[in-house]
This record gives C-alpha cells, sequence and structure tokens, in this order.
C-alpha cells in the first residue's frame, strides 16, 4: 500500500451518516484567544465534493433574511460533531438552485422513512 493511503487512513475520522438534502446542527469548536467554545451552526446540506481525507460538504442557511454558506472539511479537527435534524428528499447531487428561491420556495422535502 502507499504511505499517501496510509496517511490518509490514520488521519480520517468516523464516516459522518449525511447526505445533500439533509438538515444538519454541526458543532464546531471555537477558539478565542486561551479559550475554546463550541458554537452550533444548522442548515441544509447544498453539496458534497471530493473524497477520502480531501472530502467537504456546503451547508447553507438563512440568517435574519441573509444567506449564509459555509464550507467544512468532513475530516476537520474543529469539527465537534454532526447531528443530522431531518432526512430530506432530492432528486440532485447539488442544491445551488435554493440559493435564488426565497422563502417556503427554498425549502426541502422531508424523506419519511415508512
Amino acid at each position: 500500500m502507499n504511505i499517501v493511503d496510509n496517511i490518509r487512513k490514520a488521519e480520517a475520522k468516523a464516516d459522518f451518516n449525511f447526505s445533500v438534502g439533509d438538515t444538519i446542527r454541526i458543532s464546531v469548536k471555537i477558539i478565542e484567544g486561551t479559550t475554546e467554545r463550541i458554537q452550533n451552526f444548522q442548515g441544509t446540506v447544498i453539496a458534497r465534493r471530493g473524497s477520502g481525507i480531501e472530502e467537504t460538504f456546503t451547508v447553507r442557511r438563512v440568517q435574519a433574511g441573509q444567506g449564509v454558506e459555509r464550507v467544512f472539511p468532513i475530516n476537520s479537527p474543529r469539527i465537534a460533531g454532526i447531528e443530522v435534524i431531518r432526512r430530506g428528499m432530492v432528486r440532485r447531487a447539488k442544491l445551488y438552485y435554493l440559493r435564488d428561491k426565497v422563502g417556503k420556495a427554498a425549502r426541502v422535502k422531508e424523506l419519511r422513512v415508512k
């Protein structure tokens, strides 16, 4: 096996079980001076890209009428945890069209599990 592959396996975190369209809550470690705290960011996953240790995902939410998007590396040490709030039913790999939608039109249908 290649040395680079060994390093990637060692650095990889546990695989989080979420997909595009899901509403998730990410607990992010924020370092301010000497103190460290955890801040939650909740929104809809609009994209996942890459693979392995380089994989990233984009989360979008609307706050005070303004759209906010953050890109997180999936193996970042700053991510304390990811919690799936609700599963979304989508037919696209990238949900960039949500950027143009406003209000109820920007919602994603919920996936109902029988």
